[in-house]
């Protein structure tokens, strides 16, 4: 990224949502990289020395840097590499951007996962957050109206969401729930067969 010539890995675990994003991004930008797959039951010596604080996925290496946390990775593949660019160059612009990665990240895939992961009362609270999530996700795209966050081209907000159009369905499947109604939400409906 900064030199062509500096050995990249991905650590990472082939469901997670997180580590997509950084794999997608480092694609779209034609870095070439190792992808090391972890066990996150039986966690790897190089994966508890590289992530310093959680200790998982994701962890990008760049030669003797090492990054970590899947939206911070996304930040340094953009700036190393500018072809292709995921985030919008006015501070104001990018600013909503992060914004809206932080309300997809903390509110839509923290609920959603954890309307999965629980029963009852509690799976119904955490399915009104997600879906709560999703329709300010809905009016943003809404506003946009366009194919992408980024209109043709697929850019930071695309990635960091990019999750809900592979993963979400066996989210839903599995935990034998709706979330993206395409009736109550057509604009996150198309986004997502255009990104998937």
């Amino acid at each position: 990224m900064a030199r062509q010539d500096e050995e990249v890995k991905l650590l990472g675990f082939l469901m997670s949502p997180i580590v997509k994003r950084m794999e997608w991004a480092l694609k779209l930008k034609g870095v070439e990289y190792e992808y090391v797959e972890e066990d996150i039951f039986n966690k790897s010596p190089m994966l508890l020395e590289l992530h310093p604080a959680h200790k998982e996925v994701s962890v990008l290496v760049h030669g003797d840097k090492v990054i970590v946390e899947s939206l911070l990775i996304l930040e340094y593949v953009d700036e190393t590499r500018k072809q292709c660019p995921l985030l919008p160059r006015h501070p104001y612009h990018k600013a909503m951007v992060r914004f809206w990665a932080s309300v997809s990240e903390d509110e839509f895939l923290r609920g959603a996962w954890m309307a999965l992961c629980t029963h009852g009362e509690e799976m119904e609270r955490t399915l009104k957050s997600a879906i709560e999530a999703l329709e300010k996700i809905e009016g943003e795209l809404k506003r946009s109206e366009k194919k992408y966050f980024g209109g043709e081209s697929i850019v930071y907000l695309d990635l960091a969401l990019g999750w809900i159009s592979y993963l979400l369905p066996v989210w839903e499947e599995v935990g034998s729930m709706k979330i993206v109604d395409p009736t109550r939400f057509p604009d996150a409906t198309t986004w997502m067969n255009n990104f998937s």
